[in-house]
């Protein structure tokens, strides 16, 4: 063991070996990690016995002077008691919950003639659902249930007894149709209580009997020829299946049935549980938790199934779980689903998680561009299996027309984002006629050299727009400047978005809507929007220097300011003496005017 106090020491050699829940102190005694174990002894002991390979956790063994225990009846009761001294606590070390908001429940009050009413604290007496993932949850709850029922919303202490000596008098929802007022006996407490019920039935997610007792409702009503009451049940019928078909995912044959899922990332875990109450999804919701010892998978699950019970009390009799977990629960089965409903329930779960997560991740990137970044580049660095996080990226594209005019760009691409003051235009110098992948070799040599001779940081990962040919090409100058292992390369295809690698015979396809293949394409269309906007002002200068810089007395500079102010040779011809002559003058107008007409004459017009 290695050279731990004395204290330490007599503590871990009488730890019991029982369930219990362990919290270290600090050289101040403040309590810094909190933890749970179905043998207390064994987990203790594992921290001071073997060096750990996480820096966090050295750190904190390093800071631990006292340890205390707690023993308690079984490991299901230690995952209690550890989430609740984490909460109360909240020790530095431990995973920190983020999602600390007070849930929503629905209460139906335990009253004479019950109300149902939505509700952030327990303090009514009552029996209480949920918590739900949200407010809209349970809007959407409370609303299909008062339009069915006609139950009260007032707080009058209603009682037998108060309603008989006429203590009370009725309200507007009475004239509204929303309430029978048994404030004054006009609807008595059987009946009453027979909604509640009803209600109740809905709240638990079992609405089958709710909807069989309104059409009989309804059909009693029509054989009695009171058409009218029998078209209100109707609505209201309605309205339930209507809200049934809207309320989620039903797999009627598994009961109730509570499932666990989880992700993470460098620093969080997402937790996700739903509910199912007679086959129907009830309740759905997801757990953020902030990693702070680099936690694994399963540690995030068990903090997460702490944080369901804190708030639940119970699971359900059929629990199920992405992986095993070592945890016995009186009167509740853990399951791990491979195939069926069950396993398409988790799948469920699982998606829930990660678009959690997604949702999570842009808003942090929104408040923190720079994470935003990052993860982008981890994302590249993971698909492309790249040895280091590519913060300077470059994209080549060649752009000529029939073989004249070759030019060639380079964007660069600092931390995901464009670096314009750094893209580079090249005219080809050294190649005759149309061959796009010796101006490939040509412009990354003459790129990648120049950076070179600068002192400049190379690339972490280069992109040529283009096959098998332009990367072979991006290849060779790489080999000529002995860069061949140095700097990363790729090539991307456009008809089918291939990417390829050096010595691979076959390109590989990346998912489209991947951030990855987002971020190549966004510097291949860049390098091309670049490379033709060169291409098309070279085109322009030659028309230039071939027409305007022909006129006598016109030379380049007041050329280029008679294409700035026009447009184009055709609007300049097409300008007024007037229009001219504010731009050059009285005399070098009419030399313009002249030549204006010499080549209408020329052409016949």
């Amino acid at each position: 063991m290695p050279d731990f106090s004395e204290n330490i020491k007599q503590k871990l050699a009488t730890l019991p070996s029982q369930p219990g829940v362990y919290q270290y102190f600090d050289a101040e005694d403040i309590i810094i990690y909190v933890g749970k174990a179905r043998n207390l002894k064994k987990r203790v002991s594992s921290y001071f016995q073997k060096e750990h390979d996480s820096a966090k956790l050295k750190l904190l063994v390093r800071k631990i002077v006292r340890i205390e225990t707690i023993v308690v009846r079984s490991e299901f009761d230690a995952l209690l008691l550890e989430n609740n001294l984490i909460k109360k606590l909240q020790p530095r070390y431990n995973v920190l919950l983020k999602d600390d908001k007070t849930y929503p429940w629905i209460c139906v009050t335990d009253e004479e003639f019950p109300r149902i009413f939505s509700t952030r604290s327990k303090d009514v007496k009552g029996e209480y659902f949920g918590p739900y993932p949200s407010g809209r949850m349970v809007k959407e709850l409370t609303e299909i249930i008062r339009k069915i029922f006609t139950l009260r919303t007032c707080k009058l202490a209603l009682s037998e007894v108060g309603i008989s000596k006429k203590r009370f008098r009725p309200c507007l929802e009475l004239q509204l149709g929303n309430c029978l007022a048994p404030c004054v006996g006009l609807q008595n407490r059987e009946d009453y209580l027979d909604m509640i019920r009803q209600a109740r039935h809905i709240l638990k997610g079992n609405l089958n009997p709710v909807i069989q007792g309104l059409k009989a409702k309804m059909n009693e009503l029509s054989a009695a020829l009171e058409y009218e009451k029998a078209h209100k049940v109707k609505d209201k019928l309605e309205a339930l299946t209507l809200f049934q078909a809207r309320s989620g995912v039903t797999f009627e044959k598994l009961g109730d049935v509570d499932v666990f899922s989880v992700v993470s990332d460098e620093e969080y875990g997402y937790v996700n549980f739903l509910r199912l109450l007679n086959g129907n999804v009830v309740q759905g919701h997801t757990y953020a938790l902030k990693k702070k010892m680099d936690e694994t998978d399963l540690d995030l699950l068990m903090i997460g199934l702490g944080e369901f019970l804190s708030l639940n009390g119970n699971f359900a009799p059929l629990v199920l779980l992405p992986f095993d977990i070592e945890i016995e629960v009186p009167k509740v089965k853990f399951e791990v689903p491979k195939i069926s409903d069950k396993h398409q329930l988790l799948d469920l779960s699982l998606a829930n998680a990660k678009q959690f997560r997604l949702e999570q991740g842009k808003k942090r990137e929104m408040i923190d561009p720079e994470r935003h970044s990052k993860r982008i580049m981890q994302t590249l660095m993971n698909d492309l299996h790249l040895k280091k996080l590519p913060e300077h990226i470059e994209c080549f594209d060649n752009s000529n027309l029939l073989g004249t005019d070759a030019v060639a760009s380079c964007v660069v691409f600092r931390r995901a984002k464009p670096a314009k003051s750094e893209y580079r235009h090249f005219n080809i110098k050294s190649v005759i006629g149309p061959d796009d992948f010796a101006s490939m070799t040509e412009v990354v040599t003459r790129r990648l050299k120049r950076l070179q001779e600068e002192g400049s940081d190379l690339p972490d990962l280069l992109i040529v727009d283009g096959g098998k040919g332009q990367l072979s090409a991006a290849v060779e100058a790489l080999d000529a400047l002995s860069l061949r292992h140095v700097v990363p390369v790729i090539g991307i295809a456009k008809r089918l978005e291939e990417i390829y690698f050096p010595g691979d015979t076959l390109p590989i396809y990346i998912d489209k809507k991947s951030e990855t293949l987002r971020l190549i394409q966004r510097m291949r269309d860049e390098a091309h929007r670049f490379g033709i906007t060169h291409h098309r002002n070279k085109r322009s200068k030659g028309l230039l220097k071939t027409e305007l810089t022909e006129i006598s007395g016109i030379g380049k500079t007041l050329a280029e300011k008679l294409l700035k102010q026009f447009g184009s040779v055709e609007a300049l011809k097409m300008a007024s003496e007037a229009d001219i002559v504010k731009v050059v003058g009285k005399m070098k107008a009419q030399v313009i005017l002249d030549w204006v007409e010499s080549s209408n004459t020329a052409s016949g017009e």
